[in-house]
């Protein structure tokens, strides 16, 4: 009985050491323009390079920083990426469902692209900044499309 009962504890704890895994994540990005005219730029970005937060992170404590090193904004720009370019929402005479349709097309690929990679897609948010008024004229469409997979 107590070799039943040791061997059962030995696989419970194997099972719990040996199934929790590591991930690695990814964020790939979706902007569409929504700007009258076509005028806009619309893109999927999906950066190739890995960015260490430490890197950029400060600590303040009463209003002071408290890291020691001095970072740079312009440091923490990523300069290997890959952009896949998108159909603006507006055409000539106001919203285009083709483009709509030919972006989710495009968007669908990348991730079918990513998914046979073997990421997993987790997570979908996306937000809007839109025409604030008569003389705005400005708006984006943005989705953050957030992959995982094993390391």
């Amino acid at each position: 009985m107590k070799k039943i009962v040791l061997s059962i504890t030995f696989l419970m704890i194997s099972f719990t050491v040996f199934s929790q895994k590591n991930y690695e994540y990814k964020v790939v990005t979706s902007v569409e323009s929504v700007v009258p005219m076509g005028l806009g730029r619309s893109r999927i970005i999906d950066a190739k390079d890995h960015a260490k937060v430490a890197d950029f992170t400060t600590q303040r404590t009463n209003g002071k920083k408290s890291n020691q090193k001095s970072v740079k904004r312009n440091s923490a720009k990523v300069n290997n990426f890959e952009e896949t370019k998108l159909l603006n929402f507006y055409s000539g005479v106001g919203i285009n469902f083709q483009n709509i349709a030919s972006n989710d097309a495009l968007i669908a690929s990348k991730i079918n692209k990513l998914v046979d990679e073997g990421w997993e897609l987790t997570f979908v948010t996306s937000g809007v900044e839109s025409d604030a008024g008569k003389n705005d004229g400005k708006g984006l469409f943005i989705t953050r499309y957030i992959f995982k997979k094993a390391k």
